[in-house]
């Protein structure tokens, strides 16, 4: 296991200085000047020449991402154009805030879609799995976006009993967290009922049967774990999708994450700030497919990494 941890890590090096290389020429080819921007219109083209200079942004392409990836790996990202911050504080301040939604929205998937992925299969074809296959689908199949102004709009102005958008107690995390945890309930429900199904023809559920254990029993203690094979890989991926910036969720509400850092950057052309976000957020997806990877070995033996 150690020696695949440490291959799959070696491996993750060129990927992320791929993402970095794109996410540089991207930055690079869309027009507009981020100093003029950041400087506004009415600084005459001496000035905008003159800090140009001084930010190193007249080096050619290739000394700066060249740059960008030296100090990068000795955890400097620059220094935001728009907000003359570092972008490593940045980050740091507006992870936490991240890494709760992005908890919050997966114990809301978890505990909402195992337990209706078990229900739907125990009860298959009937009119409960039928409602909840429905709405499954409906979670997975409505945008994000639309998903949170409708809350708000129940919840908040309709309703009066959550508060519409910002980031300053619990209540503020509950209808963020059921949005971002809705659409991935349904993908887990999903995958939970048709995996379960599946294990659930095997030999040795038949015998737990004949044994005369209770069917829940059955589905518990024999079926369930094996089930959750697949589960585990898709959940420790969305956890890593999540943490990776619920980009539409905290624009929506308001929530000062990565995501929301994210998209204020490409408005801005902040590239320092939007590049430090990407290769973030990159370690963060890199670190979640690898966790996926060890539990899926530790939930079945079976499974070896050589």
């Amino acid at each position: 296991m150690g020696h695949y941890i440490i291959r799959r890590l070696v491996i993750s090096i060129p990927v992320t200085f791929g993402i970095a290389l794109i996410t540089f020429i991207l930055l690079n080819v869309i027009p507009g000047d981020p100093v003029a921007l950041m400087m506004k219109d009415h600084i005459s083209a001496d000035v905008v020449a003159r800090v140009r200079a001084q930010m190193q942004l007249d080096d050619p392409a290739y000394i700066r991402f060249f740059r960008f990836i030296w100090n990068a790996l000795h955890g400097d990202f620059g220094v935001s154009y728009k907000l003359n911050r570092s972008v490593s504080s940045l980050l740091m301040d507006a992870f936490p805030n991240t890494l709760i939604l992005a908890i919050s929205g997966a114990l809301v998937s978890w505990i909402i879609g195992i337990p209706a992925g078990v229900l739907s299969a125990v009860k298959k074809r009937s009119f409960l799995d039928n409602s909840i296959m429905g709405f499954s689908l409906l979670g997975v199949s409505i945008p994000v976006f639309w998903a949170g102004l409708l809350f708000q709009y129940i919840f908040a102005f309709w309703l009066g009993i959550l508060p519409v958008s910002g980031f300053d107690g619990p209540e503020y995390l509950i209808m963020p967290a059921i949005v971002l945890g809705w659409s991935s309930a349904g993908t887990i429900s999903r995958l939970t009922r048709s995996s379960l199904l599946e294990v659930m023809r095997n030999d040795y559920i038949r015998t737990a049967r004949a044994k005369g254990n209770l069917e829940l029993k059955v589905v518990i203690n024999h079926a369930l774990k094996n089930a959750m094979l697949p589960v585990v890989t898709v959940m420790a991926l969305q956890v890593a999708g999540l943490l990776s910036g619920a980009v539409i969720t905290e624009t929506v509400f308001g929530i000062p994450g990565i995501g929301r850092i994210a998209v204020n950057a490409i408005q801005n052309r902040d590239m320092p700030l939007l590049q430090g976000a990407v290769m973030f957020t990159t370690v963060l997806v890199i670190l979640g497919n690898l966790v996926a990877d060890v539990l899926y070995s530790l939930l079945d033996p079976r499974i070896k990494y050589d």
